[in-house]
């Protein structure tokens, strides 16, 4: 018999889970009586700081220093991580970068590659590790959470690249879904979580389109971790997100580009920013 709650006992895996929205998922996961959480994060000491503060509420919370970029970083910490705490039951694919710019100004390696390899290639590579063990186990629901963007939706100037990601994202993120619940494995329900701009600091200066506000963090990370919990498919915030992608699909790319660019000012969000270009 499955449980109907995804949380409560859960061993949960955060990548960027020192800080912003992973630190408030991992508040979230404590707060639901998750048995064991495991921190992922390239800053160690943050990360260890964090695992220390949360344990202080009798969940096994533990730190771990993982490069995501590395494939060879995820498979090892992954059979790490589950020889200390077990074999995940949620993930959650939150680490991401930015680059604020255009395309031809973005380095190959340093930009391009670095940001594909964070925010798409990363959540494949974890979930591919975490999937075998998480579909043999019928026990208890499973989850997995993977943090895209409202730039996966729409294009955008100044940011090609990131958009790309997030557009690959979901579109891996939706499939999988498709996949898991085609070969019955209904009990692994895959969220993916396509906000606009949420004020981390990973997005400094941009601004929202018209009708549009800057979540806060902790708006965005409720929505996403209710949607997880209730392994809802998609969640888009605000609702404009979902306007705008009705808006795209409906109008001629002409006529669409003279709405977006002029009345809602989509193209220009992205005309003040400055970032911190790090992994969240």
């Amino acid at each position: 018999m499955v449980r109907t709650d995804a949380v409560a006992g859960a061993v949960v895996v955060i990548t960027g889970g020192a800080r912003g929205m992973g630190e408030l998922y991992a508040r979230r996961a404590v707060a639901g009586g998750a048995r064991a959480i495991a921190l992922w994060d390239v800053d160690a000491e943050r990360a260890e700081a964090l695992a220390t503060d949360l344990s202080r509420s009798g969940a096994d919370v533990r730190a771990y220093r993982v490069d995501v970029s590395r494939r060879e970083d995820i498979r090892d910490h992954y059979q790490r991580t589950a020889a200390d705490l077990g074999a995940p039951d949620i993930i959650v694919n939150n680490a991401g970068i930015v680059r604020g710019a255009p395309f031809w100004e973005h380095d190959p390696e340093r930009d391009i590659e670095a940001t594909l390899r964070v925010n798409t290639l990363a959540a494949m590579w974890l979930t591919r590790e975490a999937l075998p063990a998480m579909m043999a186990d019928h026990s208890r629901p499973k989850r997995i959470l993977n943090i895209a963007s409202a730039a996966g939706t729409l294009a955008n100037p100044r940011m090609s690249v990131y958009a790309a990601s997030k557009w690959a994202m979901i579109g891996w993120s939706e499939s999988v879904r498709l996949e898991l619940a085609a070969t019955g494995h209904r009990h692994i329900a895959v969220t993916t979580f396509c906000p606009s701009f949420v004020s981390t600091g990973m997005f400094e200066g941009a601004r929202g389109p018209l009708l549009t506000p800057i979540l806060t963090p902790e708006r965005a990370t409720r929505a996403a971790w209710e949607g997880m919990r209730r392994g809802t498919p998609m969640v888009l915030r605000p609702w404009t997100v979902k306007l705008a992608m009705a808006l795209r699909g409906l109008l001629p790319t002409r006529l669409w580009d003279a709405v977006a660019g002029p009345v809602f000012r989509v193209y220009a969000s992205m005309d003040h920013f400055t970032g911190h270009a790090r992994v969240d």
